[in-house]
């Protein structure tokens, strides 16, 4: 039978390695105590630990350097780590990227090192919130992952390609852990309820409403679904049988208001899915996003700005009051504020969300500063430039007969040159208002067309 693995790091003295760890409860939150001692008992990350996927084969295999495990809070990362540890046989190490300095690093990988050349015992060394360490730090890690005298496994709710430096990532295998599924929560607290390492041992009756609310409102995270199950056990008297009896009230009652889990990947993410709801006319998705975002506390101007610059940006001559109204309610939130200010934000988000789409103006501009940057900047033409300026004479820009009024003729159109070369950047589709826009455009080029043809007969 494969010896189990030193967990020191962080456990009370009484509980320094997996032989005592599985059968000492005192003192340790039953999130501690419930972690899984197999593959079969982890839940969730079915994508990373099924039978032949990457992450299984290396951990089976024993064969890997470091793993960077990314993913929201209490989805099972640390609980990942110490599995990994269990079955490669390894010492467990835990550090903190908030409170482990450089000298803790090398202290322990010094006794790693004690360990490999004394007695072959590889040690993993899991480093939790491992974004938090500075480069240097994160540098202190490279030689002696490189050359085999620590195992590292890492831990992070951060994008791991945007807080992790690119030479430790390089060595590493880099795996994203998703929240854990309602399913997956319910046989968690169900499991709990047998395990002599939670409630086995206690008469404990859990009303099926109370177990869908706490696998519900936990929003993946296992953690929080074993706090709230605890309080309610503990705090709950049993009844004459000695069963302690949790309905959904108490459920309830043993959770503070719901909170999500919104880091910086969750306020990038869900700005993202807000826009591209917006953009592919879901009010009702739309919405949905802008309430997460709003319960989770984001800065209203900010979701007021991502409306304007959506409404210029997908919807532009198609609905030309949609900016107006965008700009509107960015403007109005500044004076009414939150709670008010989500209504204001909703009706601006669904008017855009159900309003016509078109991103031409968007491709224009970006037609004509690829043109600019890339090709030689074309002069103004004469005819157009300032009359005014003290080197107009000199060029031949005072003589104004040369510029054609466009009101001086019918419809406000007279055909001249504007550019000085044939270019086409704004293409306005046959969607809403710009339908019509359209429409005037393709009479204009008619009648410019039309001109061409006569000058070139006269030629």
């Amino acid at each position: 039978m494969m010896k189990q693995p030193d967990l020191a790091i962080g456990l009370p003295s009484e509980c320094s390695d997996a032989a005592t760890i599985d059968n000492c409860s005192d003192g340790l939150p039953l999130a501690i105590r419930m972690r899984p001692r197999s593959f079969d008992e982890y839940a969730g990350q079915k994508h990373l630990l099924a039978p032949g996927k990457l992450l299984r084969r290396a951990v089976d295999a024993d064969k890997f350097t470091s793993i960077i495990l990314s993913g929201p809070p209490g989805c099972g990362k640390t609980s990942l780590a110490e599995l990994i540890a269990r079955q490669t046989d390894s010492v467990f190490i835990r550090l903190s990227g908030v409170t482990s300095s450089v000298s803790d690093l090398r202290k322990e990988i010094a006794g790693a090192i004690l360990l490999k050349d004394n007695i072959g015992r590889k040690t993993t060394i899991f480093i939790d919130e491992i974004h938090r360490f500075n480069r240097a730090q994160q540098d202190a890690l490279l030689p002696d992952v490189e050359n085999g005298n620590i195992r590292l496994v890492g831990a992070t709710t951060h994008n791991p390609f945007f807080y992790v430096n690119g030479a430790l990532l390089s060595r590493s295998l880099v795996f994203q852990l998703e929240q854990l599924d309602c399913q997956d929560i319910t046989e968690l607290i169900s499991r709990t309820l047998k395990d002599e390492r939670g409630f086995g041992g206690t008469k404990v009756e859990l009303a099926q409403e109370a177990l869908a609310f706490l696998a519900g409102v936990c929003e993946g995270d296992a953690r929080k679904a074993y706090n709230a199950l605890e309080i309610a056990v503990l705090t709950t008297s049993p009844d004459k049988d000695g069963t302690v009896i949790i309905d959904l009230t108490t459920a309830e009652e043993s959770i503070q208001q719901k909170s999500l889990n919104y880091g910086a990947d969750g306020h990038y993410d869900t700005a993202s899915a807000f826009i591209k709801s917006m953009r592919g006319s879901d009010p009702d998705a739309a919405v949905y996003w802008l309430a997460k975002m709003l319960h989770a506390g984001e800065d209203i101007r900010f979701i007021a700005r991502r409306i304007v610059i959506f409404a210029s940006e997908d919807i532009g001559n198609a609905d030309p009051q949609a900016i107006v109204i965008a700009t509107t309610a960015m403007q109005a939130i500044e004076m009414i504020g939150m709670p008010e200010a989500r209504i204001i934000l909703s009706q601006a988000v669904t008017y855009c969300a159900t309003a016509p789409k078109s991103n031409a103006a968007y491709k224009a501009v970006n037609a004509a500063l690829e043109d600019v940057k890339k090709e030689r900047v074309l002069p103004v033409p004469m005819h157009l430039r300032d009359s005014h300026t003290s080197g107009a004479a000199a060029t031949g820009a005072d003589k104004k007969s040369q510029y054609k009024y466009p009101h001086d003729f019918a419809g406000g159109f007279i055909v001249q040159d504007y550019l000085g070369v044939e270019k086409t950047y704004y293409q306005p589709i046959e969607i809403g208002y710009e339908k019509k826009i359209k429409q005037r455009i393709d009479y204009w080029n008619s009648c410019r067309d039309f001109i061409r043809e006569k000058a070139h007969e006269q030629t």
